[in-house]
C-alpha cells in the first residue's frame, strides 16, 4: 500500500459565524490523482489554500510530504507546486524568461540545462523567446505548469487547470498530468469538468455544505447510484415477445425493440442474463451498458436529486 502524501484529519474553518470547512479529512496515496468536487461555494478553494499553507485552519492537523503545515511550513512549500486557475505567468517575460526566474528563485543548480528540458517537455522550445502576453491559453497554461515543476515537487495542487481551455489542449493537459503521476508525482486536482475527475483520479471526493459527501474511485461512487441497465434490442417482434417471457423483470420497449434489464453491470451479470436467453435459443442483435456518470453522482450527492441524463455505455455487436 503506498503512504500517504498528503494526510488530513478533523479540517475546519469558519468566518466569522460561517462554517466552510466542518472536520474534513482523507488521505492522498503518493503517486496518485486525488479530485476533490463540489459546487461553488462548498470550500474547495478554502481546503487547496489552507493545504498550501496560504490560510491557516481553525483546527485539525494538515500533513504534506510528511511534514504538518501548521509547524514546518518552509518545509511543505519547498515539497510542493501549486497552479491555480490563471496562469501565474509574467506577461513582460519571455516563455523562456519566466522559467529561468522561477529557477532562479528556487535556487536549482543547472537552471539553464531544467529550463530547455522544461521547454522540450511542454513543446515549448520554438515559443521560448516570445512574450507570455503573445501565448494561447493552452500554451500559457502549460508554461504555468512547467514553472510549477521547477525544484521537482513531490505534491502539485491544480485548481482548476484546465478552465478556459479548448478541448484539444485540455487533452494535452490530462497527458501531461498522466506522465508526472507515472514519475511518482501525486497531484491534487480540483475541476468543473466532471469527464476530467473521471480520466484523472484515483479517488474523488465530493465536497458539500463543508462535509465530504462522499468518497471513493469514481466507478465506486457511480456504483452508489442507481440506475445501472442492461438494454437488448432485438431482430423483430417475435423475437422481443420470446425474450421478454424470459426476462420478466424488464421493461420493454415495442418501437424500438428494446428490452431494459435493471442490474449491477458487472461481467458476471451480463453473462448470467446472456446465459438466460441462450438457454431458449434467442440472441439479441445488440447490447449495452448503461452506467450512471459522475454527473449523476454529483447532482445526487449535491442537490439531492435521483439519476440525470448522462450515462456512459459500452456497446456490443
Amino acid at each position: 500500500m503506498r503512504s500517504a502524501a498528503i494526510s488530513v484529519s478533523g479540517l475546519r474553518k469558519a468566518y466569522r459565524d460561517k462554517v466552510v470547512l466542518d472536520g474534513i479529512g482523507f488521505d492522498v496515496a503518493a503517486g496518485s490523482v486525488f479530485s476533490l468536487l463540489g459546487p461553488n461555494g462548498a470550500g474547495k478553494t478554502t481546503t487547496v489554500n489552507v493545504l498550501t499553507t496560504l490560510l491557516k485552519a481553525d483546527a485539525g492537523t494538515v500533513r504534506i510530504a510528511g511534514h504538518d503545515v501548521a509547524t514546518a511550513t518552509r518545509r511543505v512549500r519547498a515539497a510542493i507546486g501549486v497552479t491555480g486557475q490563471f496562469a501565474a505567468v509574467d506577461d513582460l517575460l519571455s516563455g523562456r524568461e519566466n522559467l529561468r526566474l522561477m529557477a532562479d528563485l528556487r535556487r536549482v543548480p543547472s537552471a539553464e540545462r531544467l529550463v530547455t528540458r522544461l521547454l522540450e517537455r511542454f513543446d515549448l522550445v520554438e515559443s521560448a523567446g516570445r512574450l507570455a502576453s503573445a501565448y494561447s491559453g493552452g500554451m500559457r497554461r502549460k508554461l504555468d505548469l512547467a514553472m510549477t515543476l521547477v525544484g521537482n515537487p513531490e505534491v502539485i495542487f491544480l485548481d482548476e487547470p484546465t478552465t478556459g481551455l479548448d478541448p484539444r489542449s485540455r487533452r494535452t493537459m490530462w497527458g501531461i498530468v498522466r506522465e508526472l503521476v507515472s514519475e511518482g508525482t501525486t497531484i491534487f486536482l480540483t475541476t468543473q469538468y466532471l469527464e476530467e475527475a473521471d480520466q484523472l483520479a484515483d479517488q474523488i471526493a465530493v465536497l458539500h455544505q463543508g462535509r465530504l459527501a462522499a468518497q471513493g474511485t469514481p466507478e465506486e461512487l457511480k456504483r452508489r447510484i442507481p440506475g445501472t441497465h442492461v438494454r437488448f434490442r432485438f431482430a423483430d417482434l417475435y423475437e422481443l415477445d420470446s425474450a421478454a417471457r424470459v426476462l420478466a423483470e424488464a421493461t420493454r420497449d415495442d418501437e424500438e425493440l428494446t428490452l431494459r434489464v435493471p442490474g449491477d453491470g458487472e461481467t458476471k451479470t451480463l453473462r448470467a442474463l446472456l446465459d438466460r436467453l441462450d438457454v431458449h435459443s434467442l440472441d439479441a442483435q445488440e447490447f449495452s451498458v448503461h452506467r450512471p456518470d459522475l454527473d449523476d453522482v454529483f447532482l445526487a450527492l449535491t442537490e439531492h436529486t435521483g439519476t440525470g441524463h448522462g450515462t456512459r455505455e459500452a456497446i456490443v455487436r
